[in-house]
């Protein structure tokens, strides 16, 4: 399995919100199409036809977990995991 896949995995399962790379969180969003714009330690992230516009804060290395929580909620509510994903 792909590192990639292993953190996508790992972000859909929810176990470790507290222990996901802000680096690897944004890496994630990029891959999935959201475009990315920076106002100081915010970083913001749209995609068109994703109505929620994702604004996310490093907590030094980590993301926060409520934004990966939030993360996840758009993944699921878009489809964005795709087939490989879709076991829930």
């Amino acid at each position: 399995m792909v590192k990639r896949d292993k953190f996508f995995d790992k972000l859909l399962r929810g176990t470790s919100d507290a222990n996901i790379a802000f680096d690897d969180l944004c890496g994630l969003l990029k891959r999935l199409g959201f475009v990315e714009r920076v106002r100081g330690d915010h970083h913001i992230f749209t995609r068109d036809a994703v109505e929620e516009i994702l604004n996310l804060q490093p907590k030094q290395a980590k993301a926060k977990p409520y934004q990966v929580k939030q993360v996840r909620a758009v993944i699921h509510r878009y489809r964005l995991a795709g087939d490989d994903h879709d076991d829930e």
